[in-house]
């Protein structure tokens, strides 16, 4: 125990002293550089600050983050859809698995927003129609995966006890399926937050890629770079306030069945 409490010890102070070499190395740049190649730390953070307080910035931020939750969750449904569908009626093997997923694999992103920018008017659907069809595939990928992993014997002993699909569905497959379903939630959620600024910079009026557009256009490089942070920082409190608990629960919940 005091060897774990040493080692995770050195691991935050190791952590703390190259975040305070970055930070002193990036004040000692910004003693040579003039504000508009690269802005001091103290003005980027209160930029930061006023992205989550600020009515003004603070609705660019609540429009990207509803778009990004809202885009995952509609992603998941459609992909874990049609990977089931594939498992339900081996018919459409050839169609999702040759036609489909590659598809949507090699589709490039900025492919997907230029046809949004085309298609449909600036605004919400056409943001969240660009990140849905880029995060369908990495669902439809993870959930297919789980379901080719599924222990055939658990299915054969769930058959056994009786012969309602829908309860060996949502009895067995889902359960089983569950890490595999925040696996996917994970990694969308994370990519949702990596082309939100492409989405929003082609086809928004609102939201962060909206906001770093303009600043770039009056080269505010403060705004660019708190842009930048506080995506991160809304990723990270998208995972450890919600897609960590919901793993925990999933796992406890796992343990005690």
């Amino acid at each position: 125990m005091i060897a774990r409490l040493a080692g995770r010890g050195w691991s935050w102070w190791l952590a703390d002293a190259l975040s305070l070499a970055v930070l002193g190395l990036w004040f000692y740049a910004t003693q040579h550089l003039p504000s508009f190649v690269l802005p001091g730390p103290v003005a980027v953070a209160e930029r930061l600050v006023a992205l989550f307080t600020d009515p003004v910035f603070l609705s660019h931020t609540f429009a990207s983050t509803w778009r990004v939750i809202a885009s995952v969750g509609i992603a998941l449904v459609l992909g874990s859809g049609l990977a089931l569908l594939h498992r339900a009626v081996p018919a459409l093997d050839w169609v999702i698995r040759v036609g489909i997923q590659p598809f949507l694999n090699s589709f490039p992103s900025i492919g997907w927003a230029i046809l949004a920018a085309l298609w449909f008017r600036a605004g919400h659907f056409s943001i969240i129609f660009v990140q849905v069809a880029i995060l369908i595939p990495f669902c439809l990928i993870n959930v297919a995966e789980g379901l080719r992993q599924i222990d055939p014997e658990a299915q054969e002993m769930a058959r056994s006890f009786t012969r309602n699909r829908r309860r060996i569905f949502t009895k067995v497959t889902i359960p089983l399926l569950l890490p595999y379903l925040i696996g996917a939630l994970r990694i969308s959620y994370g990519i949702g937050w990596k082309i939100s600024l492409v989405a929003e910079l082609l086809g928004s009026t609102s939201g962060l890629g909206y906001l770093m557009l303009q600043a770039q256009g009056s080269a505010d490089m403060t705004t660019v770079i708190a842009t930048c942070l506080a995506i991160v920082v809304l990723f990270v409190a998208g995972e450890k306030l919600l897609i960590d608990p919901l793993a925990r629960h999933f796992a406890t919940r796992e343990g005690r069945t």
